[in-house]
């Protein structure tokens, strides 16, 4: 066992765990954040997707002492203030899950992409979402939910600069 600090969430937090055990194991098992899915153990699937200095990671492959000097962000860490983020909010307001098993990782996914490319088109989201998989299918509504996303996020901006787009 190591103890080790990782940044979560805006949160500098202790950790007493074997040094190769998986981000995602001490994220779930240690700091008891289990918004991240477990899903395939292999990178494939997306639902352990998690931020890492702004990048989405899938947090199952990567060694949490290997991030100690990181900014991790978990989807319970993406609230402002308690308040959804555009994405967060795009996602209910298109129905874009069922199950919810995917969502997480979906959503942090999407948040990476708009944060690197505020107007994708719908060829930039499919290639940033490939190896995100929703076993129910709803792709059309999480395309449209990022689609939706980017566009509250321009408003929010607009608004911010005094309308200017």
């Amino acid at each position: 066992m190591s103890e080790f600090v990782l940044n979560v969430n805006g949160a500098p937090l202790h950790v007493n765990a074997p040094p190769q055990e998986s981000l995602l194991f001490v994220l779930r098992n240690h700091l008891n954040l289990t918004g991240t899915k477990f899903g395939c153990g292999e990178g494939q699937c997306g639902a352990c997707t998690v931020l890492i200095n702004g990048r989405a990671t899938r947090s199952c492959l990567i060694p949490a002492s290997a991030v100690s000097n990181a900014k991790i962000v978990t989807i319970e860490g993406l609230d402002q203030n308690g308040k959804l983020t555009a994405v967060q909010q795009a996602f209910i307001d298109e129905e874009a899950m069922q199950c919810g098993y995917c969502t997480s990782g979906m959503i942090l996914a999407a948040t990476a992409l708009l944060s690197k490319t505020p107007h994708p088109t719908d060829e930039q989201i499919v290639a940033a979402m490939n190896g995100n998989i929703c076993r129910c299918g709803t792709y059309p509504r999480i395309l449209a939910a990022i689609h939706r996303a980017a566009e509250a996020r321009r408003g929010e901006r607009a608004q911010l600069t005094g309308g200017a787009r």
